[in-house]
């Protein structure tokens, strides 16, 4: 699935300007320090003229809102963390150096992590591509690429990618059957390697509108749904019989063969038709039966 945003601007992340917080730390520390050296000295005198007082209380509003402002733009990056820049509403770019920055306070600041998350998902009930009713669900490892896209381009990047896991996950359950019997098909039981890169291509295409990467995508429970578990089971229980019994008979013919083959090179024995055919018959009993065989030993001659 591709999302075409039709009518609405894209965003791209690019480099923030901000400033190194320790910097601006030594400044915030030299600006108390001279108003708390400067300020004593201007203090006006009791009897001081109205215009005297005036610019001490001036300058003390002044020295304070410098403070603050300084004080009030400090904020931490760690690592893996991003904050997004927005002054009065727009984009002015992100920051991802870690440590102590520095801004001015009138700029937004929206921290946004760009580590792996590790979503598993809630088990959804699906058809498969025949139409049988199946469980399924899988664990997600992604994270923030970009992280304008996140900020601006979806309301909530985490629900997003909420939603968008249980969609892709029913796109790509239904592609495949549950089981193939005649082994011709990419299956869902079977294909777990397929399953699991297309899995993980689909999510990575509904997601980059939101500017998240999936990294790793797998199934972690795959089952037939309640109300055809029983008859599925039983179909499978007799498929492998099938297969069982098919394999234990191709055995058994050829073990007569070489039996009758042997018999006749070493002349231990001379056979008619139908003696030949009672002991394909009687050693094909014995070597496919299910139970243990209990012989008959004949004390008489043979003919």
């Amino acid at each position: 699935m591709s999302v075409e945003m039709t009518g609405m601007n894209i965003s791209r992340e690019r480099a923030a300007s901000s400033y190194n917080g320790y910097i601006m730390l030594l400044v915030l520390v030299a600006l108390i320090v001279v108003l708390a050296i400067l300020l004593p000295g201007m203090a006006p005198d009791v009897g001081a003229s109205k215009a005297a007082k005036l610019g001490f209380v001036g300058s003390l509003i002044v020295g304070l809102v410098s403070v603050l402002v300084v004080a009030a733009g400090f904020f931490m990056i760690q690592p893996n963390q991003a904050a997004v820049i927005t002054l009065f509403g727009a984009y002015r770019g992100s920051e991802r150096t870690e440590g102590l920055r520095w801004v001015w306070p009138w700029m937004g600041k929206n921290k946004i992590s760009a580590r792996a998350h590790n979503i598993h998902s809630e088990r959804v009930k699906i058809n498969d591509l025949r139409g049988n009713p199946i469980e399924i669900a899988c664990n997600v490892v992604w994270r923030v690429r970009d992280t304008a896209q996140a900020s601006f381009d979806v309301d909530d990047y985490k629900e997003f990618v909420n939603i968008q896991i249980e969609a892709g996950l029913r796109t790509v359950g239904s592609r495949h059957p549950y089981d193939d019997f005649e082994g011709e098909e990419v299956t869902l039981r079977g294909g777990a390697e397929t399953v699991n890169r297309e899995l993980l291509e689909e999510l990575n295409d509904r997601l980059k509108v939101a500017g998240v990467v999936v990294d790793e995508a797998g199934l972690t429970h795959l089952a037939y749904a309640s109300e055809i578990a029983s008859a599925m089971l039983k179909r499978q229980q007799a498929d492998a019989i099938i297969a069982a019994r098919a394999k234990i008979v191709l055995g058994a013919v050829g073990m007569v063969e070489d039996a009758l083959i042997k018999l006749s090179e070493d002349n231990i024995v001379e056979l008619d038709d139908e003696r030949r055919a009672a002991m394909v018959s009687n050693l094909l009993v014995v070597l496919c039966g299910e139970k243990d065989a209990h012989p008959v030993v004949n004390a008489g001659s043979i003919y």
